[in-house]
């Protein structure tokens, strides 16, 4: 129920799709997410769960690098869940589109 597309690298991603609103998550950032204006049609990077984002690219995107507030000593979350975090949350921000909001338990549904 996802469009997957696989790239050779950043540089591909970059010519076929643009980076007008293009969000980096990493721990290393200086900013929550909670502060990024996520526009209708943003992208965003995850790094990989062992290495993270490579230092090059979030340099060059420094501005949009966002984290998820975590406890002083605690590493990161796994990467699923760091995506789910940031995905549903953009998602709220957009008004849930194309989502079901309500269970078969609404008010007025009959089991």
């Amino acid at each position: 129920m996802v469009d997957v597309h696989v790239y050779e690298d950043f540089d591909q991603y970059l010519r076929e799709n643009g980076d007008d609103d293009l969000w980096l998550l990493s721990t290393k950032a200086p900013k929550s997410y909670a502060e990024a204006d996520f526009g209708p049609d943003v992208s965003l990077l995850f790094g990989r769960e062992t290495s993270g984002l490579p230092e090059n690219i979030m340099e060059r995107y420094r501005s949009r690098c966002v984290r998820i507030p975590m406890k002083p000593r605690a590493r990161s979350l796994n990467l699923s869940s760091s995506a789910a975090i940031i995905l549903y949350d953009v998602l709220r921000r957009q008004g849930f589109p194309g989502l079901l909001e309500t269970g078969i338990m609404a008010v007025g549904e009959e089991p």
